[in-house]
Order: C-alpha cells, then sequence, then structure tokens
C-alpha cells in the first residue's frame, strides 16, 4: 500500500512540475495600446487607450450602435490624466485622472469625462459618476482611417486640440489651461529669494507682453554675468525693438554681431543681424 502512495505522489509531482515549467502562449494584441504625454502650461496631460482596427467592418451605427455608451476605444475604457486644471470646451475640469467616453450619433457625439479612472470597457460605467458632459460635430474623412487614432494638435503653451479620427469621422475638442496667474505670482516669489532668475522673467515678460521695462532691466542684470554673451544680447535687443527703442536695439545687436563673430558662433551672429535688419 505504502508502494502505491509513493508511486500516486511521484505522478503528481511531475505533473506539477510540469505545469509549473510550461510556457505561457503569448500572441500580439488585436488592438495595440498607446500612451501619449503632452505638455500643457506647466503640467501635462497623459491618454492611455487601445486602438482597434476597422478591418473591413461596418464601425459606428453598426459595431458601434449610435446612442450607446463606448469606451472610445478597444479593451480598457481611454484614461486620461491632467496634472493641473484645465477647461475644455468651456468646462472647468479639476487636475485628476478620468475615464475618457463617448456616445457616438450621426453628426454629433456626447464626450463623457468620468471620474471612475480605470474600469473594462463600459461593462460598469455609472452616468452618476459622471464629471463632465458635451457634445461635439464630427466631420467627415475622405481618407478612411484604418486604426483608432487620438493625437494633439495646435499645442501651444496654453492649449490643444484633442482629436480623434476612425473609420470615416473625425471631431476634435478644446482644452486650455491659466498659467499666467501662476508664473506671475511665482515671479514675484522667486525675485524676492537669494537667487533670482532674471533671464527667466525677463523673458516671460517679453513673450506674455508684460512690463517691458522690468524685462530690459532683468535682462540687462542678467547680462552683467557674462558680458561677451552674444545670447544676452540679441534678448535685450529683442526687448529693446519691441519698446520702440530701434536705436537701442541695433546698438545692442550690432554688438552681438561682433562677439559672435569673435567667438565664430554663427548661430547668434545670424539671430543678433537678424534684429540688426529689423532695427535698420
Amino acid at each position: 500500500m505504502k508502494k502505491i502512495y509513493f508511486y500516486l505522489a511521484a505522478i503528481l509531482l511531475a505533473c506539477i512540475s510540469q505545469n509549473g515549467n510550461a510556457q505561457q502562449l503569448k500572441t500580439p494584441q488585436l488592438s495595440s495600446t498607446q500612451t501619449i504625454i503632452q505638455d500643457l502650461g506647466l503640467g501635462q496631460i497623459t491618454l492611455t487607450y487601445s486602438r482597434p482596427d476597422v478591418r473591413g467592418r461596418k464601425i459606428f451605427g453598426a459595431m458601434e450602435p449610435y446612442g450607446v455608451v463606448w469606451r472610445t476605444g478597444a479593451n480598457a475604457a481611454t484614461y486620461i490624466k491632467f496634472t493641473d486644471d484645465v477647461t475644455i470646451e468651456g468646462n472647468k475640469v479639476p487636475a485628476g485622472e478620468y475615464a475618457l467616453f463617448s456616445i457616438p450619433d450621426q453628426n454629433e457625439w456626447t464626450i463623457i469625462l468620468n471620474k471612475t479612472a480605470k474600469q473594462w470597457g463600459a461593462y460598469t460605467y455609472k452616468e452618476a459618476d459622471d464629471l463632465l458632459r458635451f457634445k461635439v460635430k464630427t466631420g467627415h474623412l475622405t481618407n478612411p482611417m484604418e486604426t483608432l487614432t487620438m493625437q494633439f494638435n495646435n499645442v501651444d503653451k496654453t492649449q490643444c486640440d484633442l482629436e480623434l479620427k476612425w473609420e470615416n469621422i473625425s471631431f476634435s475638442f478644446h482644452i486650455s489651461t491659466d498659467v499666467d496667474t501662476k508664473v506671475m505670482a511665482n515671479i514675484d516669489e522667486v525675485m524676492n529669494g537669494d537667487k533670482k532668475p532674471y533671464f527667466e522673467a525677463a523673458l516671460y515678460y517679453y513673450e506674455n507682453n508684460k512690463d517691458l521695462k522690468k524685462a530690459l532691466e532683468w535682462i540687462s542684470t542678467a547680462e552683467k554675468n557674462e558680458p561677451k554673451s552674444p545670447f544676452y544680447k540679441v534678448w535685450k535687443a529683442r526687448i529693446q525693438l519691441k519698446m520702440g527703442d530701434k536705436a537701442g536695439a541695433l546698438s545692442t545687436a550690432l554688438d552681438g554681431v561682433k562677439l559672435a563673430k569673435d567667438q565664430n558662433d554663427k548661430e547668434y551672429e545670424r539671430l543678433n543681424q537678424a534684429v540688426v535688419d529689423q532695427a535698420k
């Protein structure tokens, strides 16, 4: 009897060993996953979605019915994260993580931000958890898009558009963020500290049409640390030119051209020369 027990135990251990050593089958996903990280203002937007292909099927109005909540992709619901507060199509959205659902229709879609960020498909979707709903008009693609594609377009420092294209439809919605209030408050704070970022503060004032007199003061202070730098010359000249001081801009830029030539710095020779040409 003991021999039988030992025999059965040996067979059981062998089976466990074989199962433990067996390799799992790996195959490509039918819908690949893509994550996009887009800088916006002082923060970032992270978008993660799965990208199904058309594969000869009729998508909207068929496989994805009109009037039904859709995960806006395949597999898990499309995930979007904002590190800072944003405004989407005029609606305030706090920083955080959300699921991006949608309701397709023939000419107009409903876009949904749901507070349950991570969920599979739309199977457990609850309208009660919606943070925001808004509508967007759809466009018709003359060249059909085989793979679902989402991307950020028309991006600048404070705004962008999130665009979706698939099959023969496209739409986009606008996202913006307010950074000026934060940056101005931050400049006031750091300029009262021990290490003053004179150049960075001057550049922000120049690019955002702030007090140019103060910008000139700051760039001049920054320049004192590197008086032979054609880099500071070009920015100082640009500020002077924007202030309407063409003679001052011309003099500063000519100094920049000379310094750049002495250092064989072709880039800043060209940039300073551009200001010289404008000032003339």
